[in-house]
């Protein structure tokens, strides 16, 4: 055991953790942020129109085409939202004018969605264009990096105001972004959006696998038990993918079309980790009534969190981190849910997420919200709360047992 946590904390998280601190993912993941307020806020739209109640559902069906231009303004800017998220934060991480990235990115973004018919195609500007907005926001940022660190940029006079002065900075790379983008999809007729999606297909396929998710899920418990932040080292990879899922899940489910995927946001986040990464909630569960009074009194601290899929204070806190004791479940239990939650959406027993809800939803009623008040989406978080209980009980039994003896030992010094 000795052998596999030291080649966790030697080996393993030395790469994991500068992949997570670079600032080309850190920028697509903070970018991102930008979306949540639209894909949340259409995500109440959808609930509201589709509650799985006869009489309700008789009485919004007059009003879900007005219920549906809140959809498709929310949902159905997406990639146009990032791009001006993603720009703008990789200019503020590259010491550049952040206004000017977001803007360029944005004129790149919305050169290459015109069509062949040089038609501007807003299609793209929902969850299938994501990644051209992410590639977009890089080149355009990088190309205003290079003129404005190299200083081939117009200067006007001091007295201009700030504003005036960072527009016209901007206006020599803007040109080039313009000219580049213009060129690539005009007079070459290359559609980049078809080219990436090519080029990711497999990449999504093989998040929305069995497999694949369980990587995933791996790779995050491992972090975490080497004490690196497990989600957040990985949302700049995972995010722009389950993003793309759920609005897909979420414009199929308000056109009553079958749902495509599985894995998107929320599967982690409210099946797989309910109450917390490793389903630590449980665990937090144990330590109320635990025979230690270290352990109640942090289980008292650290349930009101859990509660609400925090679950920092248990994880450093009993610790979770670099614990050969608590290894074993925070980091197989994830696993076995997993496998349980892709079989049941798999087997059509529970409707994927199909709304975004705040990762912070309490277990039971977040997977209600997320597949859109799908009841066997209760059901079954409530059984992952038995299950999980079951699986830490054995293990936190061996440390409350160390930890009464420790104390113990205290008291008698």
């Amino acid at each position: 055991m000795k052998k596999f946590m030291d080649w966790i904390q030697n080996v393993l998280m030395p790469p994991l953790a500068k992949v997570g601190n670079n600032k080309y993912l850190v920028s697509i993941r903070n970018g991102l942020v930008m979306t949540l307020p639209a894909v949340i806020s259409g995500s109440v739209f959808l609930i509201i129109g589709n509650i799985p109640i006869p009489a309700w559902t008789a009485f919004m069906k007059p009003y879900m085409g007005a219920i549906g231009v809140a959809v498709n303004g929310s949902f159905g800017i997406i990639s146009l939202l990032s791009v001006i998220g993603i720009g703008y934060e990789l200019a503020k991480n590259l010491d550049l004018d952040a206004i000017n990235g977001a803007g360029l990115a944005t004129m790149a973004f919305v050169i290459v969605s015109f069509n062949d018919k040089y038609v501007l195609d807003t299609a793209n500007f929902a969850s299938t264009g994501l990644f051209t907005a992410i590639i977009c926001a890089f080149a355009s940022v990088l190309i205003l990096n290079f003129f404005v660190k190299r200083n081939l940029v117009i200067k006007l006079p001091d007295g201009v105001p700030d504003a005036v002065s960072h527009s016209f900075s901007a206006l020599v790379p803007g040109f080039v972004v313009l000219l580049l983008f213009w060129t690539i999809r005009v007079p070459l007729h290359f559609d980049i959006n078809v080219f990436i999606q090519d080029i990711f297909h497999p990449l999504l396929f093989a998040m929305n696998s069995l497999p694949g998710i369980m990587f995933y899920t791996l790779l995050v418990s491992l972090l975490w038990v080497g004490g690196i932040h497990g989600d957040m080292t990985l949302e700049g990879i995972a995010d722009p993918i389950f993003l793309q899922f759920v609005t897909a899940n979420g414009i199929a489910w308000a056109h009553h079309q079958p749902i495509p995927y599985i894995t998107s946001t929320g599967f982690s986040s409210l099946f797989v980790n309910v109450g917390g990464t490793g389903a630590t909630i449980m665990l937090v569960f144990w330590m109320l009534s635990s025979k230690s009074k270290t352990y109640r009194e942090l289980g008292k601290v650290a349930f009101p969190s859990a509660l609400f899929e925090i679950n920092e204070p248990v994880i450093f806190g009993f610790p979770v981190v670099m614990n050969p004791i608590t290894l074993i479940p925070f980091v197989l239990l994830p696993q076995i849910l997993a496998v349980g939650t892709y079989g049941l959406m798999a087997l059509h027993l529970v409707r994927p997420a199909v709304t975004m809800v705040p990762w912070t939803m309490p277990p039971i009623i977040g997977p209600l919200m997320a597949t859109g008040w799908d009841w066997r989406a209760g059901v079954w978080s409530a059984v992952e709360l038995v299950i999980a209980a079951a699986a830490y009980y054995p293990f936190f039994k061996v440390a409350e047992k160390q930890m009464v003896e420790k104390e113990t030992a205290k008291v008698a010094a």
